[in-house]
């Protein structure tokens, strides 16, 4: 480590550096859909967590929530998602960044026949993994239990806007 002085500050420098190649990451499979976490809140020290998803083909990420403590970003990287901002639908297709400031109520969905493939960028982290892991295991418990699926929510600052329609479905088996 080198230390550098600069005015009035001792700073140590130091490489903490964390590179994920393409394909690398924990990968998690959640019904037909992909999450690989990428930058975990334990890597950015909460800073932020950033997790790269692939929907299948009519899949709900979610319905329409709003967090109170971190914000939210989309980053198209391969397709068009559908995403739900208040009473607005929006396509966003490849390449689209749409940011989501707390507070915001959002939603988003692959309505395509093909894979999106996004990006998602929490701030701060707030362990959002931990709400990865928790939505894998019960959305392997068949039927789904509505209390632990809503409480999973509320742990990790996503508050349903409509309680009654917050249970994950395949978008072509319901309406919006």
């Amino acid at each position: 480590m080198k230390t550098t002085e600069t005015g009035h500050y001792n700073d140590v420098l130091k490489n903490e550096a964390v590179i994920f190649n393409p394909g690398q990451g924990e990968m998690l499979q959640i019904e037909n859909s992909k999450i690989t976490l990428k930058v975990t809140s334990e890597i950015s020290n909460n800073q932020f967590g950033l997790y790269e998803i692939v929907l299948a083909p009519g899949t709900v990420g979610a319905q329409l929530h709003h967090h109170r403590f971190m914000d939210e970003t989309f980053i198209v990287n391969k397709g068009t998602l559908t995403i739900q901002l208040s009473d607005k639908m929006l396509s966003a297709a490849e390449g689209t960044v749409v940011f989501v400031p707390k507070f915001t109520p959002h939603g988003f969905r692959n309505t395509s026949d093909a894979e999106v493939t996004l990006t998602l960028i929490f701030n701060p982290g707030q362990n959002r993994e931990g709400f990865f892991f928790g939505l894998q295991e019960i959305l392997t418990e068949q039927p789904v239990n509505p209390d632990k699926f809503l409480k999973l929510y509320h742990k990790y600052d996503s508050i349903p806007v409509d309680q009654d329609v917050m249970l994950p479905v395949n978008y072509k088996k319901a309406s919006i």
